[in-house]
């Protein structure tokens, strides 16, 4: 009976030890566990699939985006081309009434603004119809364009000279007085006179009438176009004894 007691007891004593050579290597692995720090997880097949398909779609959004652009840049130029063709005359290539209308209105509202002055004339060509019976519209044309070009001789660059339609022109001339702008209607009708055309081997010229409108901070661009054509109609009425059209022979 003595004998299986000591095979006890010889057992009892292993087993503390094995247990405490547990003990002691389990913190040596901990620490060492820690200090190469989180395990690393092995990185999933769907994600990394799809940020290789991110990377190449990437050059071809770029590529998209560069085109767009550049679509976007050619449509903005066409506007602008198309904005300034709808202000502009086809013939002559000034303003038209639209055109010289939205220069009229910016420049009444700066000089509100900076209490500046102008004056608005307005010309009519006096005898373009009978050009135009007489040797056609080409022959009118002509005359046209020769008148614009004489305008705008007359002009400085801050001001504007625009076609209202048919033979009636509009001049915006910045810091002008009533004097001034009177003696410059009176030079733009000179000038236009002493225009001479040569048609089917007879000289004809034209000849204009001019009707002044001043501008300053209390004007409205409506009512000085108003009052300038009404000013334009009483002076082509002076002029009215002058023949309807000079034809000398060559």
């Amino acid at each position: 009976m003595k004998k299986p007691k000591r095979a006890s007891a010889a057992k009892a004593k292993k087993g503390p030890k094995t247990s405490a050579g547990r003990s002691k290597v389990a913190p040596k692995r901990l620490a060492k566990s820690r200090a190469k720090g989180p395990a690393k997880l092995p990185a999933r097949r769907g994600a990394s699939a799809a940020g290789g398909a991110k990377g190449a779609m990437k050059p071809a959004v770029n590529a998209t985006i560069r085109d767009l652009r550049s679509k976007l840049k050619g449509a903005l130029r066409r506007v602008a081309e198309l904005e300034a063709a709808a202000d502009t005359d086809f013939l002559l290539e000034i303003p038209n009434r639209r055109g010289f209308e939205r220069e009229l209105a910016r420049a009444v509202a700066y000089m509100k603004r900076y209490r500046a002055s102008g004056a608005l004339i307005v010309l009519d060509v006096d005898r373009l119809k009978p050009i135009n019976d007489s040797f056609g519209h080409a022959a009118g044309d002509e005359v046209l364009k020769a008148i614009a070009a004489t305008l705008t001789r007359q002009i400085r660059a801050s001001d504007v000279v625009g076609r209202l339609g048919g033979d009636e022109f509009a001049l915006l001339l910045w810091n002008l007085s009533e004097t001034d702008a009177k003696a410059k209607a009176a030079a733009f009708e000179q000038a236009v006179d002493e225009l001479s055309f040569v048609f089917r081997g007879q000289h004809v010229s034209a000849g204009a009438s001019a009707g002044v409108a001043l501008l300053g901070v209390q004007s409205d661009s409506t009512r000085a176009l108003e009052e300038a054509d009404a000013a334009m109609y009483v002076r082509k009425a002076h002029r009215r004894h002058e023949p309807h059209i000079r034809l000398v022979s060559s």
